[in-house]
């Protein structure tokens, strides 16, 4: 069954094949590629009241599924293409002026701070929605997310094919194998140590009222490594390189706030006098986290790249403040 066919409106439940390249792919993002426009928010909805179904049974969102698995999908009425409303211009045109780089296979965002890798949650245009926009019929996909506080590398996929090999690559770094090299660039607070500190704390991820995610260290959590370096002093606080060998859930905020140097403008696990006073000293008014550089290899490590996203204007301007 193609995505053309399930975007139809049906007055009954209708029931998707799952193809052989889609073997492996989690339940909600095989529903959400399948059902273009659908709310994060309401594909969740779908699957945990039972309304979807694999194979006749109930099914979590995260179950991999099987090329040949028959996937109900209950009856929705979603909006055709051409009746959905569209990111505003302006902000179509920031993102388009974003993009760092471009191939065959892949499309690469310097993703500005505040935009939210995808929609949901009261949010109607993420990057991805809006590089859909810009880029109709190529069948874009996220291959990764980054916080939307956390400006820099932001990866999409134009193929399948590719979409899988990266995400094996994301499992092999999330397990501190090393499929992927991610550098960071962050302003902590106070003086770091010289040289190089590593973190080797597993984080937890907790839920706070509300549904918000909050990361502690905490020894049932998963392994999480981060490696700080600091490359020189600003204002009496520390311009460093973080690189992580996991990719955890607000690994390296998590891991700052753990060491008692938390990132820079972080208002969730950070110092609120601090952020206040680099607000009215430097103007820093968001999260100084940048990705900056994300390095790999595709075809079995035979085609090298090396991605980076310059530090933001606001970013530069904070450091030459701090002098």
């Amino acid at each position: 069954m193609t995505h053309s066919d399930t975007q139809q409106s049906h007055a009954g439940a209708r029931v998707a094949v799952v193809p052989e390249d889609r073997e492996g792919q989690r339940l909600d993002n095989f529903l959400l590629g399948l059902l273009k426009g659908a709310p994060r928010s309401l594909v969740y909805k779908l699957v945990r009241s039972g309304q979807v179904r694999v194979n006749g049974g109930r099914a979590k969102a995260e179950r991999k599924l099987e090329s040949g698995d028959k996937v109900r999908i209950p009856p929705l009425r979603l909006e055709a293409e051409g009746e959905r409303a569209s990111p505003p211009r302006g902000f179509m045109d920031a993102l388009e002026a974003a993009i760092v780089h471009e191939d065959a296979r892949l499309l690469v965002l310097n993703k500005p701070s505040g935009v939210a890798s995808h929609g949901g949650s009261g949010i109607s245009f993420g990057a991805i929605e809006t590089l859909r926009a810009l880029r109709p019929g190529q069948g874009l996909e996220l291959v990764h997310r980054l916080d939307r506080d956390t400006s820099g590398v932001l990866v999409v996929s134009k193929k399948r094919s590719t979409l899988t090999e990266m995400q094996a690559l994301m499992r092999e770094s999330t397990s501190g194998a090393g499929g992927m090299r991610k550098r960071y660039l962050a302003l902590l607070i106070g003086r770091m140590p010289d040289g190089t500190m590593s973190v080797d704390a597993p984080l937890h991820v907790g839920l706070r009222q509300g549904g918000e995610r909050h990361v502690q260290v905490n020894p049932s959590g998963k392994s999480a490594l981060s490696h700080f370096k600091v490359l020189e002093r600003r204002g009496g606080h520390s311009y460093c390189e973080v690189r992580i060998e996991t990719g955890r859930t607000h690994q390296i905020r998590a891991h700052a706030q753990h060491i008692g140097h938390a990132v820079a403008g972080d208002d969730k696990y950070g110092d609120p006098e601090v952020n206040r006073r680099l607000r009215d000293q430097a103007g820093l008014k968001r999260l100084f986290l940048h990705a900056a550089t994300l390095e790999f290899a595709l075809d079995g490590g035979k085609t090298p790249y090396s991605l980076t996203a310059p530090l933001a204007p606001e970013l530069l301007d904070v450091l030459d403040r701090l002098k």
